[in-house]
């Protein structure tokens, strides 16, 4: 693996060629430099077409409803937590590693079951109860 490159996993890093970064003027906190200085980072990584991620990752990550994913399966972080350049950097490529790592986890698979008897009869008991209390809201015949 080569130096270069973000580590998600010891055996997974996601190489700089992979990765664009622009740098743009932060908004927030800054003072004078805020006008002058570029300090935010956008940091745009491929997932769709990323050689260095295994397919079942790819599919994970691309499933998943982020509003950080465009249509295209390009993965857009902007860090501008911070005031310096260095430390935005930084930021964008800790939780892009982040959002890797996330997609790593394979989420178990739902075993169906049937509801028991008792929970059945709870809740159809319940359902005649609450029943019983909208009957005597009724208009009442007071003859």
């Amino acid at each position: 693996m080569p130096a270069d490159a973000i580590q998600v996993t010891p055996t997974l890093a996601i190489p700089e060629t992979e990765i664009v970064e622009r740098f743009v003027r932060a908004s927030g906190a800054g003072g004078q430099n805020v006008n002058k200085v570029s300090s935010a980072v956008e940091l745009r990584f491929d997932v769709a077409g990323s050689p260095s991620l295994p397919e079942p990752l790819r599919a994970r990550l691309l499933a998943r409803r982020d509003r950080r994913l465009t249509d295209d399966g390009v993965l857009v972080i902007d860090a501008q937590r911070y005031r310096t350049q260095e430390r935005n950097r930084q930021d964008a490529r800790e939780r892009l590693a982040a959002f890797v790592a996330a997609g790593l986890a394979v989420p178990k698979r739902r075993i169906e079951t049937k509801p028991t008897r008792a929970s059945r009869q709870r809740r159809l008991q319940g359902k005649r109860e609450r029943a019983e209390i909208k009957r005597g809201r009724g208009t009442r015949n007071w003859d």
